[in-house]
């Protein structure tokens, strides 16, 4: 019996060493040397005064600013400790009542605007979390935008255009604007 717990008590603090102490490290050093930003979250903003992740949905409610996809997290929305959908299906009442609430939100927002309101800006993602929006829900809130900061609708409509994301690699996933990143921006402009 001796013969066998010695080298297994051996083998499993050998193991556990590796794999978990060793190897961590080494992930978490590769990280920092080879990809500091993401490692570190893609924060966007300052050392000083980060402003938020560029992967992670803020919840923006004023007019002069673009207004990304709702949060399914709770209690607090975008909540990255608590990602997930909503899991309301389309007949689900609730889920009728929370769109129809955010379509009164954004046509309240900008009476004068009479398009169809792009899903994404009454529908959350599956995490709950999205950062981003389509080209369409940005264009659905240029006037509004444009209105609430005294700027030209076509100045808006450029930085829109220039902070539109293709398709990764031209195959992956769809076109998209990060919001937080968008809003930064128009910040910056007034400055």
């Amino acid at each position: 019996m001796q013969t066998t717990i010695k080298p297994a008590l051996i083998l499993l603090l050998c193991l556990t060493a590796l794999t978990g102490v060793v190897y961590p490290l080494l992930v978490t050093l590769s990280a920092q040397l080879l990809f500091p930003t993401q490692a570190n979250g893609s924060l966007l903003g300052s050392d000083e005064k980060p402003f938020g992740s560029e992967l992670i949905g803020q919840a923006f409610s004023h007019p002069e600013y673009f207004w990304g996809r709702p949060s399914a997290t709770s209690p607090a929305p975008y909540n990255g400790g608590a990602s997930s959908g909503s899991n309301q299906g389309p007949i689900n009442p609730a889920l009728i009542d929370a769109v129809q609430a955010r379509i009164k939100a954004l046509r309240d927002a900008d009476p004068s605007h009479s398009e169809a309101v792009p899903a994404d800006l009454v529908t959350a993602s599956a995490s709950g979390l999205d950062p981003h929006i389509s080209p369409a829900a940005a264009v659905y809130q240029i006037n509004r935008v444009a209105i609430a900061r005294h700027l030209s609708p076509d100045s808006v409509r450029e930085l829109v255009d220039r902070y539109t994301q293709t398709r990764q690699w031209g195959v992956l996933g769809e076109p998209r604007v990060n919001v937080l990143k968008l809003n930064l921006a128009l910040d910056q402009r007034l400055k």
